[in-house]
């Protein structure tokens, strides 16, 4: 079990009363949380299942480049997320303009565009996962002063949420990871889940948990998505024509694909020809179930037809997103039981954009401090 442990910053005066929290969940939503409430001078545990930061702001690495396998880029409206940005951020936020397109088939039909944006579009360096990345350290790293106030726990499954032992009137939860097997860890006064919505509903559940809570996420849906992710080094020998497209992102209306971008085109990548390349969520969802290898197929087939490119990639492997796109959001920042002191927040409170979850993190942790 990966542990860290770091204290919150000098210049924020304590609370009152300092509260412990459990943060289940470290991706854009649960890091925004998290810091927060460190912020604000409480207590903070963040327990991720992945190796890494991030959620679905992830970038695969290979030996030919990264690949932004979830989230490819963000937009910044609210306010909030644009002073975070702005404020400690900067050394890793790019904007990205992806060249317009317009692809049409053998029948005039349009396979896939990209009308100019009506907003900047931004990208984190080298990688979409930097940004949550970045505003994790300071839940990694002891201030001057090493007042312990947040411990960071990766590669770590939280299996149960219960009454503590010791303290009935705080909470403890049950973990397993590969190095230590299982454990318990308690003294919370607070549970976060910024997980995605059926993740939290099925935890809440296994613990005979917050019915209301479960019983208000029945209208959410988030759809699936299979990602394709394909890399052609030989497109760099010398002398060889540009492969491929002009363009650099499409949205696709073709029936298996939703969107399709080309990897080196954003600032700060490798320079190798590399496209991530995503399924429509009802197609993701037809073949949730569908062996690996027949899924990249019929995927590499539909990129051909929509890009032209039917050289064979030298990598190409699909990642499943079982939860990817907010097809019916919450529609409201968090959900709250205050009696319990368990709250939920996700990007499938708002939308499916990268400041959505960024807002619902925030909110949840002003209403929970």
């Amino acid at each position: 079990m990966k542990n860290t442990k770091t204290t919150r910053n000098s210049k924020t005066p304590p609370p009152a009363q300092p509260l412990n929290f459990v943060v289940v969940g470290a991706g854009m939503a649960g890091v925004a949380c998290a810091r927060t409430l460190v912020q604000a001078g409480h207590r903070v545990t963040l327990l991720e299942k992945s190796r890494a930061f991030g959620g679905r702001m992830a970038t695969r690495s290979t030996a030919f480049g990264g690949f932004d396998h979830g989230a490819q880029y963000f937009t910044v409206r609210d306010p909030r997320f644009e002073t975070a940005l702005r404020s400690n951020a900067t050394q890793v936020v790019r904007p990205w303009s992806a060249s317009t397109v317009r692809v049409l088939d053998e029948f005039g039909h349009v396979l896939a565009s990209a009308p100019p944006p009506t907003e900047p579009h931004f990208v984190a360096s080298p990688g979409m996962n930097a940004l949550v990345t970045l505003w994790a350290e300071p839940l990694l790293r002891p201030d001057l002063h090493g007042h312990l106030s947040a411990t960071t726990y990766l590669e770590t499954r939280v299996t149960q949420i219960e009454r503590d032992a010791l303290h009935p009137d705080q909470w403890q939860v049950r973990t397993e990871d590969n190095a230590e097997g299982l454990r318990v860890l308690g003294g919370f006064d607070r549970v976060v889940l910024a997980i995605p919505h059926p993740q939290a509903h099925d935890l809440l559940r296994a613990s005979g948990l917050g019915p209301e809570l479960r019983k208000a996420l029945a209208p959410v849906h988030v759809g699936p998505c299979w990602t394709l992710m394909v890399a052609y080094p030989q497109a760099m020998q010398p002398g060889l024509p540009h492969l491929g497209p002009q363009w650099n992102a499409a949205r696709s209306t073709h029936h298996r694909i939703s969107w399709l971008a080309r990897e080196s085109s954003k600032p700060g990548r490798e320079p190798v020809e590399r496209w991530t390349i995503q399924a429509s969520p009802a197609w993701s969802a037809k073949h949730l179930e569908d062996d690996g290898e027949r899924v990249k197929a019929k995927m590499l087939k539909g990129f051909a037809e929509i890009t032209g490119i039917r050289a064979t990639p030298s990598h190409a492997v699909v990642h499943r997103w079982r939860f990817a796109q907010t097809q019916t959001p919450l529609g409201q920042s968090h959900l709250l039981d205050a009696k319990l002191g368990i709250g939920l927040c996700g990007d499938w409170c708002l939308g499916h954009r990268v400041e959505d979850a960024f807002v619902s993190g925030l909110e949840l942790a002003l209403a929970m401090a």
